[in-house]
């Protein structure tokens, strides 16, 4: 069965269709919440406002992009959110220490289920990755970490952040080349 018809018997409060669609895009949802969280317990509440919200809009979704587009969007958005509040607290609990974990770029090393970035930081190059993800502006560190999180097409980036395809494309090349300068600019020879 289609999302359009999934969709369609969820209007109608068919709860077992909409559990289909959640069942259908449970992965993508928490990748797109983890990309921007890098916390596994952040990135599932994030996922599971997202489907609420899901369930509350489902009546206005128009079917102008995919069902799927239009909810990793809430999720996306949910995540941000969520990523912002995340960093105005713990500036506000820790804003002396800034070598501290940074919720919003992977800080969690002790996490059993580590992001990428998180995995990486034990080791020097991996905390400088860490530190040139943060600085980065945040519409390419967004991009690149949607990019990165590994289910999105730039076709669904762009749509979640509404921008153009071409733009996105070229805000992950732009993240990159600057995280790889600036690591050659600190030392690191071996960055690919």
């Amino acid at each position: 069965m289609s999302d359009a018809d999934l969709v369609a018997r969820a209007r109608q409060g068919d709860a077992a269709a909409f559990g289909a669609l959640v069942d259908l895009h449970r992965s993508a949802v928490y990748r797109a919440a983890r990309a921007a969280l890098h916390s596994h317990e952040e990135a599932e509440d994030a996922a599971q406002d997202a489907f609420v919200i899901a369930y509350q809009r489902l009546g206005s979704f128009r079917g102008e992009a995919s069902f799927k587009t239009w909810l990793l969007t809430i999720a996306w958005r949910q995540a941000i959110s969520r990523r912002r509040a995340l960093t105005r607290w713990w500036a506000r609990i820790a804003p002396a220490n800034r070598n501290d974990p940074d919720p919003a770029i992977g800080g969690d090393v002790a996490h059993p289920d580590p992001s990428p970035e998180a995995a990486a930081a034990g080791s020097e190059l991996g905390r400088a990755i860490v530190h040139e993800i943060r600085a980065l502006p945040p519409k390419l560190r967004d991009a690149l970490l949607l990019a990165q999180s590994g289910e999105l097409s730039y076709e669904e980036i762009a749509a979640i952040t509404k921008s153009p395809v071409g733009t996105i494309k070229w805000r992950v090349s732009e993240a990159r080349k600057k995280i790889k300068a600036r690591l050659v600019e600190r030392g690191f020879s071996d960055v690919g």
